[in-house]
């Protein structure tokens, strides 16, 4: 194997590659990146056992078509130290050689054979535009849980429309304490004759969160991502660039009945100002120190308090609200800090039912209380009691 590529576009790609590479293992083959040199371009693959990531460039010139496997995070470290331009690279006997301008590194070869295939792309669902599905990941990510002894709920719910044509992908997150929804259309397939069963049905699946965070930054910003279900597995393809990730087992709570509210209580705050505050506010409390936000009608105006006794800080903003002379809530200041900045409009509708229940924060200007739902809503527990 002998060809010869731009730095900024081999380094690219194995840092995309190396994204799945295991931190440990003790298969050290895993570790490994698959680079394979034919027709004018460079593949690049590596995969762990929960996730295969493959990605496509163009390469200056193939001298020699071939693969070879290398250790993955040594090439990336040399690969972030190279010399702009063209590099060179070949393997010579039992090493892999790079070199450019006067630089050049070796890399023992590990053995191909014992390299396991990477999982085959699932059959692809349908399409969505990558910046859309970049932003709906990370605005549920973070309702995500971490604790691993309860996986399910380190997920993220990713559920499409039954049929063909323009429909709605569902994602969703819970650790119990919050729940995070957001919907975006996408543009479903339709099913070949013999295709495998499902194929065309809706899909309601558990990706890891941190996985499909990982991924849906990764695809890019402009474009369409296609994406695969299959027994056990989700792809995502885009723009030569092509992962796969095994799902989580169990599924997450259904938030049709939990986010039904009857009569809430409706605050509009300008979602900036309310960020600043809370923000400002919190250096205060201690540990999981509750923010509480008492709104008035009266005065049009949220009051934010947090801290206990001397320790204390304040900030009054302007809010209307609606359905209650009077509302008074408290949240943990990171959970709220979290479900405000997922969001991007000037300004925040609160809908709340009382003290110590359910709280839910969508776009100002969008449905509410209407039939047809946000398309993002981010349902917060209210401690209980609130501050005095």
């Amino acid at each position: 194997m002998e060809f010869r590529i731009e730095r900024s576009a081999l380094a690219e790609a194995v840092a995309w590659a190396a994204r799945v590479l295991p931190v440990r293992s003790p298969v050290p083959v895993l570790g490994g990146l698959l680079l394979d040199a034919e027709g004018g371009r460079l593949r690049v693959s590596g995969l762990d056992y929960e996730a295969s990531a493959r990605i496509d460039v163009e390469a200056v010139e193939i001298l020699r078509p071939g693969k070879v496997l290398v250790m993955g995070r040594r090439l990336l470290d040399i690969c972030k130290v190279l010399p702009e331009g063209a590099v060179e690279c070949a393997v010579e006997g039992s090493r892999f050689t790079v070199s450019g301008d006067g630089a050049r590194f070796g890399l023992s070869v590990l053995p191909l054979d014992d390299y396991p295939a990477l999982p085959p792309l699932p059959r692809v669902r349908g399409a969505v535009e990558a910046a859309e599905f970049a932003a709906a990941v990370t605005d549920v990510a973070v309702a995500a849980g971490r604790d691993d002894t309860l996986p399910a709920l380190t997920g993220i719910r990713l559920g499409l429309d039954a049929g063909t044509g323009t429909g709605t992908m569902t994602l969703a997150a819970t650790d119990r304490y919050r729940f995070a929804v957001r919907t975006l259309p996408w543009k479903a397939v339709e099913a070949d004759a013999g295709a495998e069963a499902g194929a065309g049905k809706g899909a309601d699946v558990l990706v890891s969160a941190r996985r499909l965070t990982e991924i849906a930054r990764s695809l890019g910003r402009s474009g369409l991502v296609s994406v695969a279900l299959g027994a056990g597995s989700a792809g995502f393809e885009h723009a030569g660039m092509r992962t796969t990730v095994r799902l989580l087992d169990g599924r997450l709570p259904r938030h049709d009945k939990l986010f039904a509210m009857e009569d809430p209580a409706v605050a509009v705050v300008d979602r900036a100002r309310l960020v600043e505050a809370v923000k400002r506010v919190s250096v205060v409390a201690d540990g999981d120190g509750p923010v509480q936000l008492a709104f008035s009608a009266d005065d049009n105006s949220v009051h934010l308090q947090a801290g206990y006794e001397d320790d204390v800080a304040s900030q009054r903003l302007p809010a209307t609200l609606e359905g209650a002379r009077e509302m008074t809530v408290a949240f943990n200041p990171a959970y709220l800090a979290d479900a405000l900045a997922s969001f991007d409009e000037p300004s925040l509708r609160l809908l709340m039912m009382g003290a110590g229940q359910r709280a839910m924060i969508t776009g100002e200007g969008e449905a509410g209380r209407d039939v047809s739902p946000p398309r993002h809503r981010h349902l917060l527990m209210s401690v209980k009691p609130p501050l005095a």
